[in-house]
């Protein structure tokens, strides 16, 4: 009887770990992301100013993962 149980609880553990690991770098991953748009930008202007840059990459990469 236990051998029916152990599987299906490891399974459950195992997604449940999933989804607090991806809760906590999911916003990492984001500013990782932001922070390669602002140096891209930065790169292709040649009037760059940081703060608007930050503005443009979070509205851009933000509607592109609300599609």
């Amino acid at each position: 009887m236990k051998n029916k149980f152990l599987p299906i609880i490891l399974l459950v553990l195992a997604i449940i770990v999933l989804f607090l690991v991806n809760l906590k770098y999911k916003n990492h991953n984001l500013n990782k992301v932001i922070e390669a748009c602002v140096v891209a930008q930065k790169q292709t202007s040649k009037n760059f100013n940081i703060n608007e840059a930050k503005k443009y990459c979070e509205k851009e990469i933000k509607a592109r993962i609300n599609e």
